[in-house]
């Protein structure tokens, strides 16, 4: 096994210089006292990455065909992407007729978290799996290349699972989710003693493990679906990955809790065991085996299992004020997971490889690394930042003394984010601020931080912080229950200092021609506080309402002034706000469907029914109800949907009203579609995600915007939904009253070739229910013409 470095590398610790603007001095100072140059990093997605290396190169593969590699764990080459984007991936010649069975048997067209090892004859050995999705109807296989980036030859199913009321694949045995396993997510391993062992499983029965013949990468037989070692009856417990760590002589069993998606909760545990087939426990000594869903609660009940394992990594976020370094909201994760791992064969040093969501970004995901240490109880520690090329060493306690952000991740399985608050660690060791306690240097970059009378063990560590752009300091640790603390050194400013920093952070974007009510900060770092004044109320008022003038009115114009102050300091800075008039409205196409899909504008070519995607062919002609809001409506059977005229809408402005009669909500369906690709759309959704609660919603991405209105749509009822963007401000409103409001809504639509469908979209269950009474403008409407088309 790879030997861990003993290398002692110097850490010292730096102010941060303000002189008008901040300017970091780097924390971090190697062996010449020299911080080590900047990291640069190249990120690719791959949705679940397992790795393997061939030679220098460091591969990850998942789901969907996914891959990608480097040789520094920070610059990363995307190889092959998702099958949704490019069916002609790479690693197969074929790929859907050589695992046209696999296809087949898991109902789907789309791979899930895929497994790479090399065997010891050379041969690289692909576990492939594939997953019907709302049930654990999947099938595993092997495939084989003698080149890590294939192509790779099919071997066959090697386990199946969910084949109702038939034998499992333990004889004798029907299968019961409840307690066998979903066959997917596998993870191909040595043992200390160099016997294949491959673990594998997402909810359902649990994770389990088989012995494998190293000699044909395939299960060694009479197993079964071999040793139940964690999770049952359905227990959102998933992506497992088995890690030997020869100093410590123990088997590190990694697993994800939780949902993957961004409202899901994904977070990061571990368990050990001395023997590779377990028990595996968790700081508590609870046998994981134990650890399962409680079956008299709710499907997917996360209640029973989130007190168990070592938590090491979840949604987090070391949030940002105004005037602090950096951009956005922050530092953080959003659902966190499915993770690998690696250790440098040269160094020893190890390094967690997972998939991350970010805040305010969606269901965007890339592939990040960050290192890990082993604590003084053997437990893992991961790093708060992702990997940039550190190397921990010696730490002294002057190096440690300073304000500190403080993140506490806790046990609970939630989306929503641990936020970090504000500590001061000063020379006596003295914990202070939002927490209380105390801390001692125990090695040479070792530490205990006791917290509020709660012990935690970890390391002081080096970091690339990405809001500083700066080498700084961070701290991990774990507790005896199974709570990690993660820290970052964060900047101390002087009063005028933060005046000044707020000063040059304020912005509120372009003001040329505001449309919507302003969101006027009234904090910033340090305590600094902003106060607002405005020069004509009547225009914007100092809590950034705006009236915009009539049409036929002229453009109003006002002045805001903020006054910032912290201390004995104050500054004030003033921006010039133009309100344009509203402007009439400009009807671009109308569909009434009085029995047809013809443009009642007559602008348009009639609309055209389509099947369950925005480009399938329809199984029929359109269906009507004639009971609709006036005269009959369009009728939607869940199983296609519309695809309204190309070109409908081109700019920055527009607006959409439509009445809705669901028979169903589900979730991500889209009622209205507006897309400029497939990685560029608006969809207005009658059941958005759990993070705005299920509401209706308008949504875009790939640059993500969520607009929950915060309100749902009856079912077998009429409801009137329109929603409106003008020039990045956009406005949702349901039953003619104003839901949503907000800014920064992505600019799709501005170029030509956009194609627009009811129903349907790419990807997603098509809605079933009823539509009428659909207008499109091309222009943005005054709430008095929402509240006019609500009326009717």
């Amino acid at each position: 096994m790879p030997r861990r470095a003993r290398t002692a590398i110097a850490l010292t610790t730096a102010g941060i210089l303000v002189a008008g603007a901040l300017c970091a001095t780097p924390a971090w100072a190697g062996p010449d006292r020299t911080a080590p140059p900047a990291p640069v990093f190249d990120d690719v997605t791959v949705h679940d990455p397992s790795v393997v290396t061939s030679g220098d190169d460091i591969w990850v593969f998942g789901s969907h065909g996914a891959s990608a590699h480097t040789t520094d764990l920070r610059s990363w080459q995307q190889h092959t992407v998702d099958l949704s984007q490019n069916a002609d991936n790479a690693l197969f010649d074929d790929i859907y007729t050589e695992l046209a069975e696999t296809f087949e048997w898991a109902q789907t067209s789309t791979l899930w978290a895929a497994d790479v090892i090399q065997l010891p004859d050379g041969r690289y050995a692909m576990y492939y799996n594939a997953c019907e999705g709302s049930s654990p109807r999947s099938a595993l296989g092997l495939a084989v290349s003698d080149e890590v980036d294939g192509p790779y030859e099919n071997q066959g199913i090697l386990l199946k699972s969910g084949m109702w009321d038939e034998e499992s694949e333990n004889p004798g045995e029907i299968y019961d989710a409840r307690i066998h396993p979903n066959a997917v997510d596998p993870d191909a391993f040595y043992d200390a003693d160099g016997r294949l062992w491959m673990v594998y499983g997402s909810y359902s029965g649990g994770i389990f493990l088989l012995e494998m013949d190293a000699a044909t990468g395939e299960p060694l037989p009479g197993q079964g679906y071999g040793t139940h070692l964690v999770g049952g009856n359905h227990s959102r417990i998933e992506a497992p990955t088995i890690q030997y760590d020869a100093e410590t002589g123990y088997y590190y069993l990694y697993l994800s809790f939780g949902g993957l998606g961004v409202t899901g909760g994904y977070d990061v545990r571990v368990a050990r065991s001395k023997d590779v087939a377990g028990p595996y426990l968790d700081a508590q000594g609870n046998d994981m085996r134990e650890v399962k869903a409680d079956p008299a609660l709710p499907l997917f009940d996360d209640a029973s299992i989130q007190p168990y394992g070592v938590k090491l990594m979840g949604g987090h976020l070391f949030g940002r004020e105004l005037g602090d370094p950096g951009t956005g909201v922050g530092t953080g994760y959003v659902s966190p997971g499915h993770t690998s791992w690696y250790q440098d064969p040269d160094t020893g040093r190890m390094f967690m490889v997972f998939h991350a969501r970010f805040p305010g970004t969606g269901e965007l995901h890339e592939v990040r690394v960050h290192q890990m240490w082993m604590n003084e109880d053997g437990w893992p520690v991961v790093s708060p930042m992702r990997y940039a090329g550190e190397t921990a060493g010696k730490v002294k306690r002057a190096d440690v003394v300073g304000a500190w952000q403080l993140v506490d991740l806790g046990k609970d399985i939630t989306a929503t984010a641990a936020v970090a608050s504000d500590v001061s660690l000063d020379k006596a060791g003295r914990i202070s601020g939002a927490v209380e306690g105390r801390f001692t240097l125990t090695g040479q970059h070792t530490a205990t931080l006791t917290v509020d009378g709660v012990a935690y063990r970890g390391v002081f560590a080096p970091v690339w912080d990405p809001d500083l752009e700066a080498w700084s300091t961070a701290f991990t640790a774990v507790s005896d229950a199974g709570v990690t603390l993660w820290a970052r050194k964060t900047v101390e400013l002087t009063d005028a200092a933060a005046v000044d920093a707020v000063v040059a952070d304020l912005s509120l974007g372009d003001t040329s021609a505001v449309t919507v009510d302003l969101d006027l900060p009234t904090s910033g770092t340090g305590g600094t506080t902003i106060t607002w004044s405005s020069s004509d109320p009547s225009v914007v008022a100092a809590d950034g309402t705006v009236t915009r003038p009539g049409i036929g009115q002229p453009d109003a114009r006002a002045t805001l002034t903020a006054v910032v102050a912290n201390g004995s300091a104050s500054a004030s800075v003033s921006f010039e706000i133009t309100v344009p008039a509203r402007t009439p409205g400009v009807l671009a196409g109308a569909w009434s469907f009085d029995g047809t899909l013809a443009d009642a504008a007559g602008t348009f070519a009639d609309a055209a029914p389509t099947g369950a995607r925005i480009d399938a062919p329809a199984s029929g002609p359109a269906s009507f109800a004639a009971d609709g809001v006036a005269g009959s409506a369009l009728r939607l059977d869940g199983a296609g949907g519309v695809r309204l005229p190309d070109g409908l809408v081109q700019g920055s402005s527009y607006s959409v009203s439509l009445w809705l009669r669901p028979e169903a909500l589900t979730p991500y369906t889209t009622a209205f579609f507006a897309a400029a690709s497939p990685s560029s759309w608006v969809s207005l959704v009658p059941r958005g995600h759990d993070g705005v609660g299920g509401s209706t919603m308008l949504w875009s991405g790939a640059q993500w915007y969520d607009a929950g209105t915060g309100r749902s749509l009856p079912v077998g009822e009429w409801s009137h939904v329109a929603f409106v963007v003008d020039g990045g401000a956009a406005s949702v409103y349901v039953d003619g009253e104003l839901r949503f409001q907000g800014t920064g809504f992505p600019d799709v639509l501005s170029g030509p070739g956009n194609v627009f469908a009811l129903g349907v979209n790419w990807w997603d269950t098509p809605f079933r229910g009823d539509v009428d009474e659909l207008s499109v403008w091309s222009s943005a409407l005054s709430p008095d013409d929402v509240a006019e088309l609500a009326a009717r």
